[in-house]
């Protein structure tokens, strides 16, 4: 299994039954698996989506937008409770590349990324229920 650290962008091998370890970086001694969103930029962002082999839940945000601040805490709480899955917050006013690349047009927008693809997406707030819920659904509708 291959995960980026957030920290230092350095790819890390883990074997899959030590996923749950507590695995740090190899290079910098990062954690490799926080159970905290993490945030991303237009550096660190496609190295960590392509080279991350679990699947990812990109939260594309921005500071001013109402919404977005309330689902924060739901997003972070999501993040707690699906350890196998990697949370990740993007600020679309502070990476405008990114946010033009994937087409953001409204905020909050929540995609999906498996195997460095976008797998899904979704816009506007949801609490940390709803979210564990779409994103397990979009998993196994992966899987089938």
């Amino acid at each position: 299994m291959h995960l980026v650290c957030p920290a230092c962008g350095s790819t890390n091998r883990i074997p899959e039954e030590r996923l749950n370890d507590g695995p740090v970086c190899g290079r910098c001694g990062a954690v490799l698996m926080p159970l905290e969103p993490v945030s991303l930029d237009e550096q660190t962002f496609h190295r960590y989506i392509a080279n991350t082999d679990l699947p990812i839940v990109v939260d594309f945000w921005a500071d001013w937008c109402g919404p977005c601040k309330m689902m924060a805490p739901q997003f972070a709480a999501a993040a707690k409770a699906m350890p196998g899955v990697r949370f990740v917050k993007v600020d679309t006013d502070e990476n405008p590349k990114l946010a033009g690349e994937f087409r953001i047009r409204g905020i909050p927008t929540l995609a999906l990324f498996q195997g460095g693809k976008e797998q899904a997406r979704t816009s506007g707030a949801m609490g940390a229920a709803d979210l564990r819920a779409w994103i397990t659904a979009q998993i196994d509708r992966g899987a089938e």
